[in-house]
């Protein structure tokens, strides 16, 4: 092994060779190798030597740019830092090659004895010392764990560094990394001039992030929010659908919401609450009941682990109010309600949310009427007697011609049976 292109790794010095056996002439006998006084002593030396060589205290190595060695801290200044690497001689980092280290607190405390890692930059300089860089070291050791993060396809928790135009700047152990806004959750909207406000209020926040291109080459490392929390709610669905019960309240917050009703989710992973859900009265739209960040409680209607899909309930986490009419409504009761349809036989009336009742025919007029609509129109607000009560069958029967005066004798129970019959027919 040459000692040019190998450096000593221990300590103590390496003894050289002794010198080798000498050839003498004999007379008569032609050439002849003689032994000298030394010659024992010589090959004694020979065999150290190789010993030393072939032992783990003392061993040579090859550097070479861009390896990553670990060493020990030996001095410490403003212009340089000296580093045992286990070469023949100390490696030296120049103070440009930890300035980005220092500014970011990495070698506060740092002392003599301290391991480090660095990176070479220069196997031997004519002094025979190897040039070293901690910043190299520290963005190759994040490189390194970035492509191994990339190729596994794990994802990254960390904090918004700052912003541009364009969307979102991370710093990762000293690596620049940028989210475009598209990626960024919740900054799509369609009015350009609005994204730089919603990319400011972010900076200083915790974020989740999957890498979805690196090229080292470049130093382009480009993130997504949006692959991450798609991801991230996969996996903890996963869990979800493993620990939530069928019949169970939890709680969560509305993530979405469209036509035909509400997302919630539940820490990772959404369930629909459908429209018919949302109110035990009638609902348009789930605007009326919910909006966008709400802490709702819900019930878990049905989980389909195939489909991986959560059925939910607003509604259903509070007392269905046909349960307990009977504690709030007695016959011959004077009530408000809000006419809400008209039919051909009747009229029907929400006196609360939830709870409608019928008008008959009948009972909407003293006079005999042929259409609803000769006496009452959708959206009226009106007096009405209450004449039945029938929890079983969730119905109430409501009377607008009772109301304006006294029942007097007309038994209410009797009335109550024909327009029921009435109802029934009609």
């Amino acid at each position: 092994m040459e000692k040019e292109s190998a450096t000593y790794r221990g300590t103590g010095t390496v003894p050289a060779p002794a010198a080798q056996p000498t050839s003498q002439a004999v007379p008569g006998n032609g050439p002849k190798e003689t032994e000298s006084p030394g010659c024992a002593e010589a090959a004694s030396d020979m065999e150290a030597w190789l010993r030393l060589l072939e032992s783990p205290e003392h061993t040579y190595c090859s550097m070479e740019y861009g390896d990553i060695l670990e060493g020990v801290v030996m001095q410490i200044d403003e212009e340089e830092i000296l580093v045992d690497i286990g070469a023949k001689a100390e490696g030296i980092v120049p103070s440009r090659e930890f300035r980005k280290a220092r500014q970011a607190g990495e070698l506060d405390g740092l002392k003599v004895g301290d391991p480090i890692f660095v990176f070479v930059l220069k196997a031997e300089d004519e002094d025979g010392r190897a040039i070293l860089s901690i910043d190299r070291a520290r963005q190759e050791k994040t490189w390194r764990w970035l492509e191994q993060l990339y190729e596994e396809g794990s994802l990254i928790e960390t904090v918004v560094d700052g912003y541009n135009k364009g969307g979102l700047l991370v710093n990762l152990r000293g690596v620049r990394g940028f989210i475009p806004a598209s990626q960024v959750v919740g900054t799509g909207t369609p009015n350009r001039s609005e994204r730089p406000d919603s990319l400011t209020q972010m900076v200083g926040r915790p974020i989740r992030l999957k890498i979805i291109e690196i090229n080292r080459r470049r130093n382009r490392l480009i993130l997504s929010e949006r692959q991450a929390q798609q991801e991230y709610r996969e996996s903890r669905k996963e869990e979800l659908l493993d620990s939530l019960q069928v019949g169970g309240i939890y709680k969560g917050v509305v993530s979405s919401i469209c036509n035909f009703g509400a997302f919630v989710d539940l820490g990772g992973a959404d369930g629909l609450i459908h429209l018919s859900e949302l109110a035990w009265g009638h609902v348009e739209h789930p605007r009326e009941v919910l909006q966008v960040g709400q802490e709702v409680q819900v019930y878990v209607m049905g989980i389909d682990r195939e489909r991986k899909r959560i059925a939910l309930s607003l509604r259903r986490t509070q007392p269905e109010p046909w349960a307990t009419i009977a504690e709030r409504y007695y016959l011959g009761q004077l009530v408000e309600g809000e006419i809400t349809q008209l039919a051909s036989f009747g009229a029907f009336a929400r006196i609360e949310e939830g709870i409608e009742g019928l008008i008959h025919l009948s009972e909407l007029s003293d006079t005999p009427i042929s259409h609803p609509r000769e006496v009452v129109r959708e959206g009226d607000r009106v007096t009405l007697r209450v004449i039945r009560i029938d929890p079983v069958h969730k119905r109430i029967g409501l009377s607008l011609r009772r109301a304006r005066h006294d029942i007097g004798d007309e038994p209410l129970e009797e009335s109550a049976s024909e327009s029921a019959n009435e109802e029934e027919n009609g």
